[in-house]
Order: C-alpha cells, then sequence, then structure tokens
C-alpha cells in the first residue's frame, strides 16, 4: 500500500494532466468551432448555474466586466445566449442559455468525452463516487 504522501503527489500529477487534457480539448474545439475558450466556459457556466446575471459570470470567471460584456456580445451574436430582464428587478438583466441552439452546434464534440466519462464513472461503486464528488466538491468551493 502507498503512503499518504505518494498517494498525494499521484493525485496531484493525475489531476495536472486532467486539467491539460481539458484545457487543450477545448482549444481543439475552440479552432474548429471558432469559439473562444472564455465563450465556451460562459456557456458551460450557464449550462450548470441556470440564468446569471452579468456580474454573477464575471465573478464566476473572475472577468472584468467588460470582458464579460465583450463575450457575452459575441455570444448573443452566435444566438447562443440571450439577454432578458431579470423577473425580479427590472434593472437587472440575466443571460440565459439557448440550450438547444448549444446542444446542435457543439454536442458533437463533447458527445464522445461524456460518453468516455460515464464508462469510467459506470467502472467506480457507489461509495468510491461518494469520495470522487466529495474530492471535486471540495475543489469548487
Amino acid at each position: 500500500m502507498a503512503t499518504k504522501a505518494a498517494l498525494t503527489e499521484q493525485v496531484f500529477a493525475q489531476f495536472r494532466r486532467v486539467i491539460a487534457n481539458v484545457v487543450l480539448y477545448n482549444d481543439q474545439v475552440s479552432q474548429q468551432t471558432g469559439i473562444s475558450a472564455s465563450e465556451s466556459q460562459f456557456m458551460h457556466l450557464l449550462a450548470l448555474n441556470g440564468s446569471m446575471t452579468p456580474s454573477q459570470l464575471a465573478t464566476q470567471s473572475g472577468l472584468t466586466s467588460g470582458t464579460v460584456t465583450g463575450v457575452l456580445d459575441r455570444l448573443e451574436k452566435l444566438s447562443f445566449i440571450r439577454r432578458e430582464r431579470h423577473p425580479t428587478d427590472r434593472r437587472k438583466v440575466v443571460v440565459v442559455l439557448d440550450e438547444a441552439k448549444v446542444a446542435e452546434a457543439m454536442g458533437k464534440y463533447y458527445a464522445e468525452q461524456g460518453q468516455s466519462l460515464a464508462a469510467v464513472i459506470d467502472t467506480f461503486t457507489a461509495a468510491e463516487l461518494a469520495t470522487v464528488l466529495r474530492f471535486l466538491s471540495a475543489l469548487t468551493q
């Protein structure tokens, strides 16, 4: 059995590999689709969180409000998002993802990765998945 220190080192190395693979794949998709990495990540944030205000997107992404506006302008021009009045505060705008449009344009690039991920997940027990989920949730807090 490996020591905790050895396992920790291996986790760090594997996590760096996962990050590198995801970044490189998203870069390939960006080159093929003409959609920037920031634009792609905003679509992921909206798909995961639902409609958000531009300021929430700025907070989530760590980008400035000016950069967020530029990304949203490009996504709106491509019809991937629309800006709507906030349901309870008319002074605010919420960004709504057109999930059907995104799926149509981007689904083919991510379907294989989703299938591969599902196949890997299927090899883990429920208890192991609970540990993986706890680890990933701790990373995103």
